[in-house]
């Protein structure tokens, strides 16, 4: 008789976050400006979740054979993500907006039924005055929540944090 599974929401493959190779976009060698986009994940009390899996989606560049255009990192034990991706462009939206250059996440933790899902956007970017989603956010600090602080030339820090006084705005699909 085989042992049960963990009972995780991501479902039995857990263990493939160990592979740091799934948090590398560029791994096929896809052409563009590479990027670095980490942050850490904490809860309500302000306390790093360690064993959650944050994923990242992205329509640009488009997915094809050299970029997946989705990665998962595992969080560590300060409750650390770790993505190398490519920079992304403006979109085309609802209704033919451009949308700011963003990345879509997704959070799998303990004791979430679903998935929370937020958006990267990236400080300084002049598009984000303009950006469909960014302007339903009146909340100059709920607002900030959604966009990547640069940490360096190519490193951009998103921190994420699932409930509380400083929580990130989390939107519905």
């Amino acid at each position: 008789m085989l042992p049960a599974t963990a009972q995780q929401t991501i479902g039995p493959y857990w263990h493939l976050l160990q592979d740091p190779r799934l948090a590398d976009l560029t791994r096929f060698g896809a052409p563009g400006k590479a990027i670095v986009l980490r942050g850490s994940l904490f809860d309500g009390s302000g306390a790093p979740v360690t064993d959650a899996c944050v994923e990242l989606w992205q329509a640009d560049p488009p997915a094809s054979e050299l970029f997946p255009g989705f990665g998962r990192s595992g969080t560590e034990e300060e409750g650390r993500y770790r993505f190398v991706t490519l920079r992304p462009g403006p979109l085309r939206g609802r209704g033919n907006a451009t949308e700011a250059p963003h990345i879509a996440l997704a959070i799998h933790a303990r004791g979430l039924t679903r998935p929370l899902f937020t958006r990267a956007y990236f400080a300084g970017e002049p598009l984000n005055e303009n950006d469909p989603l960014l302007g339903l956010i009146g909340d100059p600090c709920r607002r900030a929540s959604l966009v990547a602080e640069r940490a360096g030339a190519d490193t951009w820090q998103l921190d994420i944090r699932l409930s509380g006084a400083r929580e990130t705005v989390f939107l519905e699909l």
